[in-house]
């Protein structure tokens, strides 16, 4: 049997030079052709915001993008703002620092 493998999109929320992912304006063409021509599994979207700005903006309109295309899960939030992630929706978040490094 072959296994189906699950994909995350991961859009660059703050288009920030530095950051990789889908640019913000390309991301719903993208997901389209994900999903539609290349038949890819995509279950979410991940985002990593801005280290410098309130998060909160960019966690909820990656949240739209997903409801539009009927994504379910988000991976959005690391050890610095994943409270904020979850309270927007976040279902992964990465906490790694928080874990390793006693912070």
């Amino acid at each position: 049997s072959i296994k189906k493998i699950k994909y995350f999109i991961q859009v660059n929320i703050g288009n920030e030079p530095q950051k990789n992912g889908i640019p913000i304006n390309k991301v719903i063409p993208f997901i389209k052709y994900c999903i539609n021509d290349l038949k890819l599994n995509i279950i979410g979207l991940m985002c990593i915001p801005p280290l410098d700005c309130e998060p909160t903006q960019y966690f909820i309109s990656l949240v739209e993008i997903a409801r539009t295309h009927n994504l379910k899960e988000l991976s959005m939030g690391m050890s610095n703002d994943y409270e904020c992630a979850i309270s927007n929706g976040a279902t992964f978040v990465r906490i790694g620092s928080k874990i390793f490094n006693n912070n």
